[in-house]
């Protein structure tokens, strides 16, 4: 059910990876700047759809040049 690098046993082996690399203290910090991106990267997403829908298509056809 659980395969790839998604499977809990792996998950484990990762947080211990990243406690020992910047320590229980970090991680807070760590947690709030992921999250930090993630909205942005979200936000940028939906702007970029809302852009792309509401930019009304040109009524020009290309030429072609052969």
């Amino acid at each position: 059910m659980f395969e790839g690098i998604f499977a809990p046993m792996h998950l484990i082996v990762i947080l211990v990876i990243v406690v020992i690399i910047f320590g229980p203290g970090k991680l807070p910090e760590l947690g709030a700047g992921l999250a930090k991106g993630i909205r942005s990267f979200k936000r940028e997403i939906k702007d970029l759809k809302d852009e792309v829908n509401t930019t009304p298509p040109s009524d020009h056809k290309e030429e072609k040049t052969t």
